[in-house]
């Protein structure tokens, strides 16, 4: 195991260039209204850009061309939803674990930038009285710092966006962040209760217009921040998941958050999820280097799973994928091997998931079978089960026979409330195939549920038998933010645990 011992991370993006504005010649009486200002860029117009950009950062990066990725690949490939085929060298860095300062640099930037214009949109529409774009933004900005905090561990939070206080923010303790975000969310949910100004509406590219939507999926964020921490818990989260039940409980069947500001099939104009895994404009795969993994194809086939026909597509007359980290030469070329299927590459022009509601009825259905809610854990894992099917295209009765014909999978056994509560992140651990891969990578780490290590790269000059821990600092925080990201020490992938593991 290779020990990365310098330390390394970011100056929060100051992206004031948006924002800024010059100053005007002193002859120049005019106003151009097509000129950006800071005075005429409104929360309103800033918001479906930044909600765009969130649910973006779900696949990482809006693809440019065949063959691109996104900068949250590593995740796909890690977990076995995603492998490369032979049709390309290996990335060494990657399949053998030996990450170094850049490998998620481009994930924390633009997770960064998305942050920022979130920032901009809440402080833009208090100013306004808008509060109900101040909400949603604070909403899908907890969302996006606990998935920072879940890859990199303590970042700069409260100094974040104030360039001029504080130029080189300092990092603040992933446990504070958390616990933050708990208290962010309940003010977000009492803006939500306000009354919702129609120029909001128009806005509102995700729940349009819908407070009782935004204020589930705050709770749904409530909850994922509580069940992360189930280990670090001595006794049920009772207060909390008191405010969640009085104000609504989380995301319920049918209720998926999405965004879509109107995708086509043009280009840099599709899906995110669908241009980079889906075709291009001229109906080329958009990702020539990118197919199936073996070990999600093996699960899915050994329960004669209907989903798996709605996840890949088969190579011929069979589902096959290729084994993670595996030399080029050892490995099946991409038309050999199931490329992406119907139910996540259903059109250019598809929504973007950004919460599906089977994920918000797995985390309930944990939450119930560890005591914090009231309710039946069984029936709510078979109605995520359900909803997940439904996501992708499939209906009910292909569920219930689903459920009926795998017992040994689908019934929660007795035992602990983590070993329940593992089993219930297997089930996740399906449904969420290629498409939320961070949060599998969170409940590996979290549960070790996985019924083996097949999903470990298959590369010889692997550093470790198991995944890293979490991510190291990105370079551009060392050369922007050294003194404040030098204060964490020396990091190590796969010894530097997070607060919750």
């Amino acid at each position: 195991m290779k020990n990365i011992q310098k330390p390394f991370l970011l100056a929060v993006l100051s992206a004031g260039i948006l924002f800024s504005s010059c100053k005007k010649d002193f002859l120049d009486i005019n106003d151009n209204p097509n000129q950006p200002t800071d005075a005429n860029m409104t929360a309103e117009l800033i918001f479906p850009a930044a909600a765009e950009g969130a649910a973006a950062t779900i696949v990482g990066a809006r693809a440019s061309g065949a063959g691109a990725r996104s900068s949250m690949q590593f995740a796909q490939n890690w977990v076995g939803y995603m492998a490369s085929n032979g049709d390309f060298a290996r990335d060494n860095t990657e399949t053998s674990y030996n990450i170094d300062f850049n490998f998620g640099n481009t994930l924390f930037l633009t997770r960064y930038g998305v942050l920022y214009d979130l920032h901009q949109a809440e402080v833009k529409g208090l100013a306004t009285g808008d509060t109900a774009v101040a909400g949603a933004s604070i909403i899908l900005s907890a969302k996006l710092f606990q998935e920072l905090v879940d890859l990199f561990g303590n970042i700069p939070y409260s100094q974040a966006f104030q360039p001029d206080a504080y130029p080189r923010p300092a990092y603040d303790k992933a446990q504070d962040i958390y616990a933050s975000l708990q208290t962010r969310l309940d003010t977000a949910i009492e803006y939500m209760q306000k009354t919702v100004p129609e120029v909001f509406i128009t806005a509102d590219i995700v729940n349009h217009g819908n407070p009782a939507k935004w204020i589930k999926l705050a709770n749904t964020l409530k909850l994922r921040l509580l069940i992360r921490q189930s280990k670090l818990l001595s006794a049920p989260p009772a207060a909390e998941i008191a405010k969640i039940q009085a104000n609504g409980g989380v995301l319920d069947m049918g209720e998926s958050v999405t965004v879509n500001p109107g995708y086509v099939n043009e280009e840099d104009k599709q899906s995110p999820f669908y241009a980079n895994y889906g075709y291009t404009v001229t109906n080329a795969r958009a990702t020539t280097g990118v197919n199936a993994n073996a070990y999600i194809i093996n699960i899915l086939s050994s329960t004669s799973d209907p989903r798996l026909g709605r996840f890949f597509d088969p190579a011929g007359s069979a589902f096959k994928g290729n084994p993670y980290g595996l030399a080029a030469g050892l490995l099946t070329n991409g038309a050999g091997t199931s490329y992406f299927g119907p139910g996540i590459i259903g059109s250019a022009s598809q929504d973007q998931w950004l919460m599906p509601s089977f994920e918000s009825l797995f985390f309930r259905a944990e939450a119930e079978a560890r005591g914090w809610l009231p309710g039946d854990a069984q029936a709510t894992l078979n109605d995520a089960i359900r909803e997940s099917f439904i996501f992708l295209g499939l209906d009910t009765t292909d569920a219930n026979n689903y459920i009926d014909n795998n017992p040994d999978i689908t019934t929660i056994p007795a035992g602990s409330a983590d070993e329940k509560a593992a089993f219930i992140a297997f089930q996740k651990y399906i449904a969420n195939t290629t498409i939320d891969a961070q949060e599998s990578y969170s409940d590996i780490r979290r549960l070790n549920f996985l019924p083996d290590n097949g999903y470990i790269s298959k590369n010889e000059g692997r550093v470790s038998n198991t995944l890293p821990v979490r991510l190291l600092y990105p370079q551009s925080e060392y050369t922007t933010n050294s003194e404040n990201v030098n204060k964490e020490g020396t990091i190590n992938a796969f010894t530097s645990k997070l607060f919750w593991q």
